[in-house]
């Protein structure tokens, strides 16, 4: 229940919302009890009032029932209106506090976890959440202030009729939601976790069909999305004859509740206790007030599918940052004068170190080239000049003060990158090269595109720059790819252009144009330079190599 209480205290923004939305559903319900049994001692006394050749007054609660009805209609609709921007305002909320809490966790600890089971999380995680309010909170504060209304309004009659509707509205409303709650809390943890193990098998089976396509495996993750299908579905049907059960046991609960009204007040009538129409309306009262604890059974069913799905925000939420940000961050210097003094790193605590006593000194503007076998560390060394990771010995400095004292977003403003797996957007080219630098021109566009030797590829398609590169540029070969993104790096106003493996998939002499192309904007620009590689050739124009064993 930590969960749903540190649920509610994130919604708190919203109450005014909330208590507006249970206002009216409150006085909806309260109108529509009203509705029937008004109508239900109209009809009896006017019926009598035929039968006996008397007239009687039917201008007043012919009055009442409109009003009730008029009420209960808009009311209705309100109740609809306010509850429903309540949920989606404090989804958004949650959605926006989420983000915020996971994104200093990217790339270092969200790369532990599967791109589908994150974004099941982002979207259907938080959209179960809706449960808390409208399933959940509406229904059992509504439920319990109009047992009061009820159970008050029958004192006036005789207390044995208060005490036939409070106890059948507690077996409606606690005992059948408590047991719908035991026997329906594995099956919704169950399914939460089901649902999110297929919506990442389906996400990264269809990130990767070529593969398993040309593989011949596409038949075996086929069977296995189907097989969590089926367990998925399984869930879902212990689920919904649960939720039959219920409301069978609830229309039992409001039935025995209008049978035994009648029972305890025909005696009444018969002692002129209470008029004859009177019993009509008493019967009709207690079968309509069973509308207030309706929902609490799905409510209470559905509480463990809304306790996992809240659990797995808050166990990635509540992820430690690989690094620790200063709470009082130094300026970024105006040079960037890097220097490494006996670095290591260890992905694992017992694990073999990635680096091990690295010392070097990399001042602003020179060009360093770091050359090793794939896993030798080149990628880690860049992730600790970011920050997105930090040495676990020796010393990172910049201008000759420890990194762990700069603000990792704000040194990363000044550093561009070009990674060896490189991302596109499914947009269009240009607004891919735009996330660089937002108010670039198009001359500065055509500037570093042709410095990337990507310019006469991309005027050569129909839509020019406005060519959508598909989802992860599906629609681009890897080379052209990375000279999208050599573009786009190149475009940034950064004092440091770090390239890992820029080369990659493109052909010699291109690699070797490109490769001149980018020294030159490098010099003219009086940019740092940091060139990842496995190639040792190729590097005369560098200052400084350094070979990674």
């Amino acid at each position: 229940m930590n969960d749903l209480l540190r649920l509610l205290r994130l919604f708190k923004p919203y109450w005014n919302w909330a208590a507006l939305g249970m206002g009216l559903s409150f006085i909806t319900l309260l109108a529509n009890v009203g509705l029937m049994a008004v109508s239900g001692w109209f009809i009896t006394a006017m019926a009598m009032a035929g039968v006996a050749g008397v007239s009687m007054n039917y201008f007043t609660p012919a009055a009442l029932i409109r009003l009730a009805a008029i009420v209960r209609t808009s009311g209705r609709y309100g109740e609809r209106l306010v509850t429903h921007e309540a949920t989606f305002r404090m989804l958004a909320e949650l959605r926006v506090w989420f983000y915020e809490r996971i994104e200093p966790l990217a790339p270092a600890v969200l790369e532990q976890y599967r791109s589908g089971d994150v974004l099941s999380r982002i979207r259907a995680d938080i959209d179960t959440l809706n449960n808390v309010y409208l399933r959940l909170l509406v229904p059992v504060v509504v439920a319990a202030l109009a047992t009061l209304v009820f159970v008050v309004a029958l004192l006036f009659y005789h207390p044995l009729l208060a005490l036939l509707e409070l106890s059948l509205l507690l077996v409606a409303g606690v005992l059948i939601p408590w047991l719908m709650n035991r026997l329906g809390h594995e099956a919704g943890q169950q399914s939460v976790e089901t649902a999110a193990q297929l919506r990442s098998a389906l996400v990264n089976d269809l990130q990767g069909m070529g593969e398993l396509l040309v593989y011949g495996a596409a038949d075996a993750h086929a069977a296995h999305v189907q097989q969590l299908s089926q367990t998925l579905a399984a869930q879902q049907q212990t689920l919904s004859r649960l939720n039959g059960v219920a409301q069978g046991a609830l229309g039992l609960c409001a039935n025995l509740a209008m049978w035994g009204m009648l029972v305890l007040a025909i005696p009444l009538v018969r002692d002129h206790a209470i008029a004859p129409p009177e019993l009509a309306m008493l019967a009709l009262f207690a079968l309509a007030s069973f509308e207030a604890v309706l929902p609490l059974p799905l409510a209470f069913q559905s509480l463990g599918e809304t306790l996992a799905a809240a659990r797995r925000i808050f166990s990635l939420a509540d992820q430690a940052a690989a690094v620790t940000e200063p709470a009082n961050p130094l300026p970024v210097p105006e040079r960037l004068d890097f220097a490494l003094r006996d670095v290591g790193f260890r992905y694992q605590l017992q694990g073999d170190a990635v680096l091990d006593g690295l010392t070097l000194d990399f001042p602003q503007g020179h060009k360093l080239a770091i050359v090793g076998v794939t896993g030798a560390g080149k990628s880690t060394l860049t992730s600790l000049l970011l920050r997105f990771r930090e040495p676990s010995s020796g010393e990172l400095l910049l201008g000759g003060q420890t990194i762990a004292q700069y603000s990792g977003e704000a040194l990363r403003q000044h550093i561009a990158v070009v990674p060896q797996q490189t991302h596109l957007f499914n947009t269009t080219l240009r607004e891919n090269l735009l996330l660089a630098k937002r108010d670039a021109t198009d001359a500065e566009l055509e500037a570093v595109c042709r410095t990337a030797l990507i310019h006469d590829f991309i005027t050569q398609q129909p839509e020019g720059y406005a060519t959508w590169v598909g989802e992860t540029g599906v629609r681009l070969s890897g080379g052209q790819a990375k000279r999208v993104a050599i573009a786009r790096a190149l475009l940034k106003p950064a004092w440091l252009l770090i390239l890992d493996e820029p080369t990659e998939g493109l052909d010699p002499e291109t690699a070797t144009q490109v490769m001149a192309n980018i020294l030159m904007h490098v010099a003219r620009n009086g940019q740092s330079l940091l060139l990842i590689t496995h190639r040792a050739h190729g590097l005369e124009a560098m200052d400084q190599v350094l070979h990674l064993p």
